[in-house]
């Protein structure tokens, strides 16, 4: 589980981010804080949250494609610099006394537009600070630094706040953000650097789509991550509201919750790599939601803090280890040239689901009582295994490992970079009786071929010779070829290799045709 701390650059940005994470979780006590004083209403409240979380989902992907077009510290320096600087406002705004609610939720809004550039970048990097064996440890180790910060930090934030106000808490954040620089900054990166020029931005952002939704276990990835945030998000969005209303506490007495909550949330994560080892992806979210469950039932049903506290210990475990499965199954399915876009969609999924269910428990508790939302959420919790019957959990391993680097084909004619759309043809013979299970195959190798980069797939028989099948797909530029016949893992390479040995017989190899319809004039 420490395997990655003996990696110089992870440990130091390891330790940065957690002071980084301590400060963020000081000043959520002080904004949440803030805005119950400042707000009777629970929708207001509820949307601190929502404000936080919102921007995560509205621009993670183009996050994502900048982080995988660019380099990755730049990303997160500059990134750190949008958040720093709404702190600092937030701080300076608090101090004038001319903080209003609508002022507080647009900063924590421009906060999250800060996280959102930084997750993509940050979280791919970790696949460059370590070794690949070492990865699911350092995604846990990561969500140690946030939940040991989560144990401490709230409690720490509400003596701050008790003591000194929301303007130190929001100033102690601005600080704990000159560490993190000074790690980014000393991160030596080993960059590649590509013989091909990067793709645009937009071109980027739509491959890295096409790419997700061409790739089942993905896809599954963030159907779950939705539904998880949009239900779980009733703890943080109201643990405000059972602090004041049911508990008839404090600042002080909400960053001991939220302490409980961290303190269960460090026991999941510090346990995940025993968990994977003993359970599949799906048995362990089964007991992550029966955990969750638990724990919000008993926070809707207590009226004294240490059952509350018990309670939140049962959420914060399940909550970690849920979220943890969940964003190493998105890490270990993803290859590297798609990996910023692949975690943006992955935040985008969780912090979309987290504004939106957070807003949701927010307008139910207006009309129902807090009460009533918490136990309705433990009760969505407790049924949500049964997505498994149709979402079950992709099972990881080693298939986003990436095959090594192919020459380019040798061709005849001068073609330049953009110049295309190109066609690809390659000819199979096969033998009938084999047909059936051919074309299975090769619906699994579109998948393959569309989320690498090319369109218009198709796969044709000849009619007058019955065992000719003729695979069609096109790509907008010669670059883009060269960029695909590289994206492949060793999975997606095994398994054409697999169709042309199972099913192709001679004489001779597949023919390989490679034409180019026009041509971009006037470069």
């Amino acid at each position: 589980m420490l395997a990655p701390l003996r990696h110089h650059t992870f440990r130091r940005i390891w330790f940065a981010s957690l002071i980084s994470n301590l400060g963020s979780l000081v000043q959520g006590v002080g904004v949440a804080w803030a805005m119950t004083e400042m707000s009777r209403s629970a929708d207001r409240v509820a949307l601190v949250q929502t404000a936080l979380g919102l921007p995560v989902m509205l621009i993670a992907i183009p996050a994502g494609a900048i982080a995988d077009l660019h380099d990755r510290r730049v990303v997160a320096l500059i990134s750190l610099g949008i958040a720093l600087a709404a702190s600092a406002t937030l701080a300076i705004l608090a101090w004038l006394g001319l903080l209003t609610p609508d002022l507080l939720l647009g900063l924590c809004f421009a906060a999250g537009c800060g996280t959102a550039m930084l997750g993509p970048a940050w979280q791919a990097a970790v696949g460059e600070q370590v070794p690949a064996e070492a990865l699911p440890a350092a995604v846990a180790l990561n969500g140690i630094s946030y939940n040991i910060a989560r144990s401490a930090g709230p409690a720490i934030g509400g003596i701050i706040v008790a003591s000194a106000g929301t303007v130190a808490a929001f100033a102690f954040n601005t600080i704990s953000f000159v560490p993190l620089f000074a790690a980014l900054y000393l991160w030596k990166r080993a960059s590649e650097r590509s013989r091909l020029p990067p793709e645009r931005l937009g071109h980027a952002i739509l491959l890295g789509v096409r790419y997700i939704t061409n790739s089942p276990p993905i896809m599954i990835v963030l159907v779950r991550t939705v539904i998880f945030g949009l239900v779980s998000g009733a703890i943080l969005a109201l643990l405000p509201l059972v602090v004041r209303d049911r508990l008839l506490g404090s600042a002080p007495t909400y960053g001991v919750m939220l302490g409980a909550f961290g303190l269960g949330a460090i026991l999941g994560a510090a346990n995940i790599s025993l968990v994977r080892e003993r359970l599949s992806s799906e048995a362990a979210m089964r007991c992550c939601a029966l955990s969750m469950a638990a724990g919000i039932a008993v926070l809707a049903l207590s009226h004294t803090p240490f059952l509350a506290a018990f309670g939140l210990v049962l959420a914060g475990t399940g909550w970690t280890l849920s979220w943890t499965l969940l964003n190493i199954g998105v890490q270990l399915s993803a290859p590297r040239w798609v990996a910023a876009r692949s975690l943006a969609a992955y935040q985008a999924a969780a912090s979309g689901g987290l504004a939106v269910g957070s807003w949701g428990w927010g307008h139910l508790t207006d009309i129902a009582g807090v009460e009533t939302a918490l136990l309705v959420a433990a009760s969505l919790m407790l049924s949500s295994p049964l997505l498994g019957l149709r979402f079950r959990m992709p099972s990881v391993g080693e298939g986003a490992e990436e095959g090594s680097l192919l020459e380019d084909p040798q061709v005849r004619l001068p073609v330049r970079g953009r110049d295309g759309p190109v066609v690809i043809e390659i000819e199979y013979r096969v033998e009938q009786k084999n047909a059936p299970q051919f074309r299975q195959e090769m619906l699994e190798l579109r998948l393959v071929r569309q989320r690498n980069g090319a369109y218009g797939w198709s796969i044709a028989r000849n009619m007058a010779d019955p065992e000719i099948w003729i695979e069609r797909y096109h790509f907008h530029t010669w670059h883009d070829y060269l960029r695909q016949r590289n994206r492949s893992t060793l999975a997606e390479r095994a398994l054409e290799d697999g169709v042309i040995k199972d099913y192709h017989f001679g004489p001779g190899k597949v023919r390989v045709r490679r034409t180019i319809e026009r041509v971009l004039l006037g470069e």
